[in-house]
């Protein structure tokens, strides 16, 4: 995968060098966006990188013995964390990052490789199953290259 990354970033420096430092940076941020709609979409259907499906959540002891619509409710992980609020993008001339800033990048980091947090405040410490939300898998290299190919194009 790391070898994948070089090859992506030798071919698009090589491309992105012949262009003025402000459309380079114009370029990026629109393939960081682009990038960024793909990780949502991810991030919504419960998906790794890899495709793998995301461990279910624990099931919580105040709907054990309830009927109707409140136990059949099932609302997504990480709804608000997908949001252009949450999941930020950051693009220079040479970079582009996607990622989780402030308070939002510790709730990430701590489901991204499954460690010990507290629940709330003051709650009980759990150990949270590890559910990759960001990464990169094929079909994100090809939309970059796909992208920016197309954004290119338009110059």
């Amino acid at each position: 995968m790391s070898d994948d990354l070089h090859a992506l970033e030798a071919w698009a420096g090589a491309l992105l060098a012949k262009l003025a430092p402000a459309q380079r940076r114009a370029i990026n941020h629109k393939v960081a966006i682009d990038l960024r709609r793909s990780q949502a979409q991810r991030i919504k259907a419960q998906q790794g990188p890899d495709g793998a499906a995301y461990p279910a959540r624990k099931r919580r002891k105040e709907f054990k013995g309830k009927n109707g619509r409140i136990k059949r409710q099932k609302a997504a992980m990480f709804a608000k964390m997908r949001t252009a609020k949450h999941l930020k993008v950051k693009a220079t001339g040479n970079q582009i990052e996607v990622g989780f800033f402030a308070w939002v990048a510790r709730v990430a980091h701590v489901h991204q490789f499954g460690q010990q947090d507290r629940v709330s405040k003051k709650g009980p410490v759990y150990k949270y199953q590890e559910r990759p939300l960001l990464g990169l898998s094929e079909a994100d290299r090809t939309l970059i290259h796909e992208s920016l190919l197309h954004h290119l194009e338009q110059l």
